[in-house]
């Protein structure tokens, strides 16, 4: 019964809950129509490169406590690339970790009040991500012609994976698995933003290092489950309800990257 139940009304959630918001596709489309343009434009100079690095990724579960995440990304951005290089309008596209871990501390099983110790756990999720922002450079004395810059942008994300499939338990053997985030909840379509700094410094005319601290807050859901009624508990046999449970991502991310100059030169 509590197996069904749960299957049964997963399908219909993802069902519905597959169907983007109508903003997020205008802004993800907005944000293609951007790189398009910065990639396609000649009468300016621009800069494009590759960057990646790991992270922490943080998860807010209602009402649960989660350690953060070893997360990594990778992602390929493109920016405007004015002759004095103060300031910059970039477009990023990249491949992001995010979730949250948990393990190696005592639990208590909310049905039998057994305590144990718990295996480390973690709830990956693989996200790309589309961000265009500003960045406002300042000359820095650390190296010849370097810089140190602050960026600010807004993201779209869509996920392209989890690996929530080893926790889902349809046979319902462990109860305490009823409590972890499932498949069936996870939210595809996300937005949120971004912000941080780094430097920038120049290893020949055209081509320069990027070291970047950031910090990337969603402001929609990862995964939104409901209260499920009517779930067996395998040991006692009663009827159970597991709670509601909504996930929101935060990720702190260290980056090193390379930046390659494609100057434009007016001739008369």
């Amino acid at each position: 019964m509590g197996v069904s139940y749960l299957k049964t009304n997963g399908q219909q959630l993802k069902a519905n809950g597959q169907k983007p918001n109508i903003m997020v596709k205008r802004y993800l489309l907005g944000l293609s129509l951007v790189l398009g343009l910065i990639t396609a434009s000649n009468a300016q100079s621009s800069a494009f490169g590759v960057k990646g690095g790991a992270g922490l990724g943080i998860q807010q579960w209602d009402g649960y406590e989660r350690r953060p995440l070893l997360a990594y990304h990778a992602i390929a951005f493109i920016e405007s690339a004015p002759e004095e290089n103060k300031f910059a309008v970039f477009a990023q596209l990249g491949w992001h970790q995010k979730g949250s871990s948990e393990g190696g501390f005592f639990v208590t099983d909310p049905f039998t009040g057994e305590r144990f110790r718990a295996q480390t756990r973690k709830f990956i999720f693989n996200n790309l991500s589309l961000t265009l922002g500003g960045k406002q450079k300042y000359d820095l004395s650390l190296f010849r012609d370097s810089k140190w810059y602050y960026l600010i942008g807004i993201r779209g994300d869509y996920t392209l994976g989890t690996n929530l499939d080893q926790y889902y338990d349809p046979d319902n053997t462990n109860p305490a698995n009823l409590f972890f985030p499932i498949p069936p909840f996870v939210e595809k379509w996300n937005y949120g933003f971004t912000v941080g700094g780094g430097i920038e410094f120049p290893f020949s005319e055209f081509v320069s290092g990027l070291l970047e601290l950031s910090v990337n807050p969603d402001l929609s859901f990862q995964y939104r489950q409901p209260e499920i009624n009517n779930v067996r508990d395998p040991y006692t046999g009663q009827l159970r309800t597991i709670p509601s449970n909504s996930i929101r991502n935060t990720t702190l991310e260290l980056t090193l990257g390379i930046r390659f100059l494609h100057k434009v030169i007016y001739v008369d």
